[in-house]
């Protein structure tokens, strides 16, 4: 018979130090392989700044992604933005009709007919001869007749709309997409990403944002909502997002006087600012929407909550301008 080979407690403790290790060496070599990392990117773009973050295990494909999605936006900035001469948007409004509309420039005209139906004309791109009007004015405001005056060229139904041409009705119309065109245009960024195959991503342009997937696993996109009065603090609440956008229209990001009584959120139906809120920040399954309905809600006062709560997968968190906070039953 032969004789058992026996092991020492030294050459026990050997085999099992090096079985340890070569486990630990096979663990870090799988989980190098399916590490993922956050590539973050900044620009300036739209006026504002862009944030963008893509999760994954390739840095590099990562910021190939970025960078299309980042030249995906500027596209759709030189075509949607009033500011730019050349874009199709100012072109429409120099002559009044435009043939051949760019997609993106059609697709978000009719998105927001829709939320100007939705909303009883609380949203209207037709709102910019009224917001020319205030702009023009510095330390004081317009008269009433000026108002009046300009109301008369205010009207989202007078925009005749098709995919082949964009006409308006009224001579001396014009449209700003300034309260939509930027959720819409980080919607798109968002789907570049996903065309590259990265489902955990976050785009964000001037505080519209969209969160696709998670940051980690088992941690969602954490947002914060800006308090509209430095005398509130920094922060009114915070709260995580998965596969939800969300935007902010407030009374302090561009006010005409300094009692924020009178800003450039105007209502298209009387001219004037909305008086109750200071801010109103709406989660939606898109950004483009929930652009468009912070500023109808803004409009809307807090009136608006209820329009949002029959709205599917949408929220609303108001802040009115004494600092009261309400909110939509699922936020």
């Amino acid at each position: 018979m032969n004789e058992k080979k026996k092991i020492t407690r030294r050459q026990f403790l050997q085999i099992i130090a090096i079985s340890g290790a070569a486990g630990l060496a096979l663990k870090i070599g799988l989980d190098n392989l399916s590490i993922d990392e956050m590539i973050s990117e900044t620009r300036l773009l739209m006026g504002t700044v862009i944030n963008i973050k893509a999760v994954g295990p390739n840095p590099q494909a990562a910021s190939v992604a970025i960078n299309a999605c980042f030249e995906r936006m500027a596209e759709l900035e030189s075509v949607l933005s009033r500011f730019q001469p050349s874009s199709q948007l100012s072109r429409l409004n120099q002559v009044g009709a435009v043939d051949n509309p760019h997609p993106a420039l059609f697709r978000l005209v009719k998105q927001s007919q829709e939320l100007s139906q939705l909303t009883d004309g609380a949203f209207d791109i037709t709102v910019k001869p009224l917001l020319d009007l205030y702009q023009a004015f510095s330390g004081t405001l317009p008269k009433s007749l000026q108002i009046e005056q300009a109301l008369h060229r205010v009207d989202f139904r007078k925009i005749e709309l098709s995919s082949q041409r964009i006409t308006f009705k009224q001579r001396e119309m014009s449209i700003t997409l300034d309260g939509i065109a930027k959720g819409f245009i980080v919607d798109e960024g968002v789907a570049i990403l996903k065309q590259f195959g990265f489902a955990n991503v976050m785009v964000e342009a001037g505080g519209d944002l969209m969160g696709l997937g998670e940051k980690a696993p088992q941690s969602p996109w954490k947002i914060g909502l800006q308090a509209p009065r430095a005398e509130m603090g920094n922060l009114m609440t915070t709260f995580d997002i998965r596969n939800q956008a969300i935007a902010t229209s407030g009374d302090y990001m561009q006010a005409f006087t300094s009692d924020f009584v009178n800003h450039h959120i105007i209502d298209p139906r009387t001219g004037h600012s909305s008086p109750e809120l200071a801010s109103a920040s709406i989660i939606a399954p898109t950004a483009a929407l929930a652009d468009g309905l912070a500023t109808a809600v803004m409009v809307m006062g807090q009136a608006g909550l209820q329009v949002i709560e029959q709205i599917s997968d949408s929220e609303a968190y108001v802040v009115t301008k004494n600092g009261v906070i309400q909110k939509t039953s699922g936020f």
